[in-house]
C-alpha cells in the first residue's frame, strides 16, 4: 500500500475508533452490501477489493457516525473451501464506509473468489484474478472496454453481456456517472436535466444510484477492472480547475467529486497531501510480457479549451482562425504525466503497449479539408490540443515501443483509426502509421445520427470505420501474434433484456501498425 494512502486511512480510522469504537454489525440491521463488491488494479501478487457498507443506495451521507469492522476472505474456489487470504478492514464514516483492501501474497496469473462479511450479512461473491508473472508470455488476454453510461438514457444490458463474455480484465474509460439527472432508482427514465451534483453527499448518492444496477454489479463480479475518469464524474467539459460556469469555487466541487470517485472504485491510488484536491490516476499495469497498460488522465492537468465564447468555459468547434489551439505549450496530460508516459514506453518490453485513455486521438474534422491546416475541430478532445498530441506521438516514435494500441471512449461512437503524425498526408515512410486506435461507443449515452458519422469517416481518411447508432462495448483479444478488436452493439439499449451482436471486427498484427477490418 502506498505510504500516503496508508497514512490517510490510518488517521481516518483512528479518529473514528476513538470517537465510537468499531461496530461489528450493520447499524440498522438492513442488508449492508446494496452496492455489491468489486475488484481491480491487479498486480502479479495482489489485487484491490472494494465494497461500501450502505443499505440505502441513494443515501449520500454515512448512515451512522461509527466505524465498522468488515471481514473479508479470498479463496481458491467459489465455495470457499480453500482460503487463500482473510482479514478485516475498518470502514470509516469519513470515507462513506467504503472499503479498499490491498490483498497481497497471491500467486500470479490465478483466478480467485472473494467476499465481505459484516455481522451475519455476507456480500455477493466476486471473481478476480492476478496479473501474470512478469517474465511470462500469456497466450491470450481477453479485455472488455466500456465507457459513458448515463443512467437515464438506457438500461445497462451492455454490462450483462460483458459479464457473460467472461473477460480476464475490464477497462472503463470514463463517465462512470453523469453529474446530472433525477436521483431515482428507476432506470431507464425520462432524461430531464434536474438535480445536478455539487456536494460530496450528492456525488455519493449519484454513485449509489448507478451502482445499484444489477447488471453493472454483475460486470464487477466477473473480473477485475482498471479505471480512469473523464469529465462527467465531476462536471461537463471541465479542464483542470475550470468548469463551464467559470465558478470560482469549482476546485471545492472537484475535490468532492474526486473523493466520491475514490470511495466507489477499486483503485490503487492515494489522495495527495492536501486530501482529495488531486488524485494521481495515471498508472501502469503489466500483463506479463504480453501487454503493458498505460492508463492516462487527460482531465486533471489539461489547459483550458481554446477560443471559448465569452463568459463560459468548456468546448466549442473552431477553425484555423483559432490560433490559440495551435499553441506549442498547451497541455492535455501535463508535463509530469507526459514524462511518465515517455518513460513507460521507453522501458516497455511488452509485445503490446495499450494506451487506455478517454477520448479519440485521431484527428476528426467536421468539414471537408481542402488543404493542410483546414478543418473544423471540437476542442474538448485531442483536436483541441494538437501540440500535446504531437508530443505523445513523438514519444511513441522515439521509444520504439512495440505495437502501440490506443483505446478511447467519450464520443459515444465506435471508431477504428490509424494514427500518424501528419493527418493531412497519406501514410508513408516519412509519415508512418504509429498506432491503431479503437474507440468504443457508450453503454447508454446518446450520439449523433449515423449519416453524420459516416460523413466524418469520409472526410477523415485515416478513420476506417464509424458507427454511432448503437450502444454497447468493445472486446479485445490479445495474443503474441495479433490483437483482435470486436465492436459489440445492443439491439435496443432501453430494454434490459436486449440481445447484442457483433457489428465489426478488426485485426492488428504484431509488427504491422494500423487497423484492418476482417
Amino acid at each position: 500500500m502506498q505510504p500516503q494512502r496508508r497514512s490517510f486511512l490510518r488517521d481516518a480510522a483512528s479518529l473514528a475508533l476513538l470517537a465510537a469504537g468499531a461496530a461489528r454489525g450493520a447499524p440498522n440491521g438492513a442488508y449492508p452490501f446494496s452496492l455489491g463488491v468489486a475488484s481491480g488494479s491487479p498486480l502479479p501478487d495482489s489485487v484491490i477489493l472494494w465494497t461500501r457498507i450502505i443499505s440505502d443506495p441513494l443515501g449520500g451521507a454515512p448512515a451512522a457516525p461509527v466505524a465498522l469492522a468488515v471481514r473479508w476472505e479470498v479463496a481458491h474456489d467459489q465455495a470457499f473451501r480453500s482460503i487463500a487470504a482473510r482479514g478485516s478492514a475498518i470502514a470509516v464514516p469519513a470515507l462513506a464506509h467504503s472499503v479498499h483492501v490491498d490483498v497481497s501474497g497471491l500467486a500470479p496469473g490465478r483466478w480467485y473468489w472473494y467476499r465481505f462479511m459484516l455481522g451475519d450479512a455476507v456480500s455477493p461473491v466476486g471473481r478476480t484474478r492476478t496479473a501474470p508473472a512478469p517474465d511470462s508470455m500469456p497466450a491470450l488476454l481477453k479485455l472488455a472496454v466500456a465507457s459513458c453510461q448515463h443512467w437515464e438514457f438506457g438500461s445497462y444490458a451492455a454490462h450483462r453481456h460483458i459479464a457473460a463474455a467472461a473477460p480476464d480484465l475490464v477497462a472503463f474509460l470514463g463517465d462512470y456517472i453523469y453529474e446530472w439527472g433525477p436521483y431515482s432508482l428507476r432506470h431507464p427514465a425520462a432524461a430531464r436535466r434536474t438535480s445536478e451534483s455539487f456536494t460530496l453527499d450528492e456525488y455519493r448518492a449519484r454513485y449509489g444510484q448507478y451502482k445499484s444496477d444489477r447488471d453493472l454489479q454483475a460486470a464487477h463480479l466477473a473480473a477485475p477492472w482498471i479505471v480512469t475518469w473523464d469529465d462527467h464524474e465531476v462536471a461537463n467539459d471541465y479542464a483542470g480547475e475550470r468548469d463551464e460556469r467559470l465558478d470560482p469555487r469549482f476546485a471545492q466541487r472537484r475535490a468532492a467529486a474526486y473523493q466520491a470517485f475514490y470511495e466507489h472504485m477499486p483503485l490503487r491510488v492515494a489522495p495527495g497531501p492536501g486530501g482529495f484536491g488531486g488524485l494521481r490516476m495515471y498508472q501502469r499495469y503489466d500483463w506479463g510480457r504480453l501487454a503493458r497498460f498505460h492508463v492516462l488522465d487527460d482531465r486533471q492537468y489539461r489547459a483550458a479549451q481554446p477560443c471559448t465564447p465569452a463568459g463560459r468555459g468548456g468546448s466549442s468547434s473552431v477553425t484555423r482562425a483559432c490560433a490559440e489551439r495551435m499553441a506549442a505549450g498547451r497541455a492535455m496530460l501535463g508535463a509530469e504525466q507526459e514524462a511518465w508516459l515517455a518513460r513507460g514506453l521507453a522501458t516497455s518490453g511488452a509485445r503490446w503497449n495499450i494506451l487506455a485513455q478517454q477520448t479519440p486521438m485521431a484527428q476528426s474534422s467536421q468539414v471537408p479539408v481542402a488543404a493542410p491546416g483546414d478543418g473544423r475541430f471540437w476542442t474538448d478532445g485531442w483536436d483541441g490540443y494538437p501540440a500535446a498530441r504531437a508530443r505523445v506521438f513523438g514519444a511513441l516514435l522515439a521509444s520504439r515501443a512495440a505495437n502501440p494500441v490506443v483505446l478511447a471512449g467519450d464520443v459515444h461512437t465506435f471508431y477504428a483509426s490509424d494514427l500518424k503524425r501528419d493527418f493531412y498526408r497519406p501514410a508513408s515512410g516519412r509519415n508512418p502509421i504509429l498506432a491503431a486506435e479503437f474507440c468504443g461507443t457508450s453503454v447508454t449515452s446518446s450520439s449523433r445520427p449515423q449519416a453524420r458519422t459516416q460523413q466524418f469517416v469520409d472526410m477523415n481518411p485515416h478513420t476506417k470505420y464509424g458507427r454511432s447508432d448503437k450502444r454497447g462495448f468493445m472486446l479485445l483479444e490479445l495474443t503474441p501474434e495479433q490483437t483482435r478488436a470486436i465492436f459489440v452493439g445492443l439491439d435496443e439499449v432501453r430494454d434490459p433484456a436486449s440481445g447484442a451482436s457483433v457489428l465489426a471486427r478488426f485485426l492488428v498484427e504484431d509488427g504491422r501498425p494500423g487497423v484492418r477490418q476482417v
